[in-house]
């Protein structure tokens, strides 16, 4: 029976020609919009690392003066960052998993081949667990140890675009680069990899999306050659900005992982006690602190803007618009086919049957208007990499959004076609047969 509705619809859309295009054409906008907006919104709003988002969490303090403070505030005056004086006291304590702290840099890096020019890339000066708590793949070599680090050892890890220029692909592990004029071993390259959003670099001053970034080098060696964060908020005036590893200043972030989401409560205690230490000392003043994990970070820095949930929210709304319109043409379209229907029900065929055919004809539709959609989405999306957004030439689609296209029209048509459905299995045979 499947099959012979096939044939009445695909009869029915040649004998109404122009209506089926419109009903087409009106799903096809809606989808194209939706899914438009909906490919943006899942790449903004990503988790970067599912398999351990829930275990990864970053310290926020509060090293304010006294005056101004409110009892129970709810947002650290400057995110997730710390002074570097803080960061590497709860580097140290090590009541983590893995812990890492990082900056961003601007690496200027000079190729050590003749003819070589040197050019600017985002840098990442961090810890040795970086790699392993974040999930960094490698195609050669390593990270550098924790030794390595306290040692100030002029080691790097490069990406594989980086590798892939400097080097044509192959296996660098040993060679020399020099980074902001001075020579670093490469003791790694990684696979590729540039998590979206790039949640390490949030609200360190760096972009929150794109390639992944170029080099990766132990802080307490970028520090030692004077490569500066690119993001420094002061508390209080009159030090040296040339150390700023004692300055009143936050200059770096601190990730943790913890063995499990439940560890939490503990390591939030101890952040506390820690703040608590640092009063009685009289370095802090304020008893706030915070734990959010990955996810609630990214909520708490509003990676996702405001902007794209209204696009999204507005596309669905038009949407509905458009299945509200192919309501009316499906209805209109039911009542030209009275005597049909009335003829097939004289026949014979059920009101089941009647149902059956129209849905059928509802899903051609929508698989029609899917198509079309598809079209339109991919032009929406090409519009998209064509702005000057971080994101822009991220906005792709992929097979997730590919299949969400066509369940999105099927299930839109579908309920386009419920109420003319219902309408033409209603239709009493005698009037219609009286009027043949």
């Amino acid at each position: 029976m499947f099959n012979y509705y096939l044939d009445l619809a695909l009869r029915s859309f040649k004998r109404n020609r122009v209506l089926t295009a419109l009903m087409v054409l009106a799903l096809g906008l809606g989808i194209g919009a939706s899914i438009t907006t909906l490919t943006v919104l899942k790449l903004l709003s990503g988790d970067p690392l599912p398999q351990k988002s829930a275990r990864l969490f970053t310290p926020e303090l509060d090293p304010l003066p006294a005056q101004g403070y409110v009892p129970g505030e709810s947002q650290p005056p400057w995110g997730n960052m710390l002074s570097y004086t803080d960061a590497m006291n709860l580097l140290h304590a090590r009541k983590a998993k893995r812990q890492a702290v990082l900056a961003l840099t601007q690496a200027k890096i000079a190729p050590l081949r003749v003819g070589g020019h040197p050019f600017y890339s985002d840098g990442v000066t961090t810890t040795a667990d970086f790699f392993a708590m974040f999930d960094a793949p490698f195609q050669y070599g390593s990270g550098w140890s924790g030794q390595d680090g306290e040692n100030r050892a002029r080691v790097v890890v490069i990406a594989d675009f980086l590798n892939d220029k400097l080097f044509g692909g192959k296996n660098s592990v040993g060679q020399t680069i020099r980074i902001n004029d001075h020579d670093y071993r490469i003791v790694g390259v990684l696979k590729p990899w540039a998590p979206q959003p790039r949640f390490y670099a949030v609200n360190l001053g760096g972009r929150s999306y794109g390639n992944g970034d170029a080099v990766f080098l132990p802080l307490q060696s970028a520090r030692a050659d004077r490569m500066d964060p690119q993001n420094v908020n002061c508390w209080s005036t009159g030090f040296d900005i040339n150390h700023l590893e004692t300055a009143p200043c936050a200059i770096v972030s601190l990730w943790v992982e913890l063995a499990s989401a439940s560890d939490a409560t503990v390591y939030k205690t101890f952040l506390s006690n820690y703040v608590q230490q640092q009063i009685s000392l009289g370095r802090f003043h304020r008893p706030n602190t915070w734990l959010p994990d990955l996810t609630g970070f990214l909520s708490q820095q509003q990676v996702v803007p405001d902007d794209a949930r209204l696009q999204a929210n507005l596309a669905f709304g038009f949407l509905l618009i458009c299945v509200v319109n192919t309501v009316g043409l499906l209805l209109a379209k039911c009542l030209r086919r009275s005597r049909e229907i009335g003829v097939r029900r004289a026949l014979g065929a059920t009101r089941g049957a009647v149902f059956a055919q129209f849905m059928v004809e509802s899903g051609m539709v929508g698989i029609a208007g899917g198509v079309l959609g598809l079209i339109f989405a991919e032009l929406g999306l090409w519009a998209v990499r064509h702005q000057p957004a971080q994101y822009a030439s991220l906005a792709r689609l992929d097979v997730s959004m590919f299949v969400a296209t066509f369940v999105i029209a099927l299930v839109a048509s579908l309920i386009a076609g419920l109420l003319p459905a219902w309408r033409a299995c209603v239709v009493a045979p005698a009037p219609q047969l009286k009027s043949v």
